[in-house]
């Protein structure tokens, strides 16, 4: 988490925080729920507000999502483990506040991956 406890996270040991066993996979939906919240409230200090009053309007998270993707596959490309898993929750991350941006639901992408089983 940063700073002001949304957005994406990070570790200063740079490992992966739990066996994925042991994470809940509500997680995605609390972080939605969050986003959400962040969009309606704008709370001062929040990265997330922040990329909702963006002056670049959407394409601040476009660029970041650009740029996570990046990162995502130069950690792939080193087997880089926990940077693989740090850059792709910042995609994710990222991707969220982009479906909220274009007034979507969680359910949306939930729905499209279920009939992609």
């Amino acid at each position: 988490m940063t700073a002001d406890g949304d957005g994406p996270a990070e570790e200063a040991s740079g490992s992966v925080r739990a066996a994925p066993e042991a994470v809940d996979p509500s997680v995605i939906a609390e972080l939605f729920a969050v986003i959400e919240d962040r969009k309606e409230r704008r709370p001062e200090g929040s990265y997330t507000a922040s990329l909702f009053d963006h002056e670049k309007g959407e394409n601040a998270v476009l660029e970041k999502l650009g740029e996570e993707t990046t990162e995502l596959v130069l950690a792939a490309k080193d087997d880089d483990r926990a940077e693989l898993a740090h850059e792709a929750a910042d995609i994710v991350y990222h991707l969220l506040v982009l479906l909220s941006m274009k007034e979507m639901e969680l359910a949306d992408l939930l729905v499209e991956l279920e009939s992609r089983r």
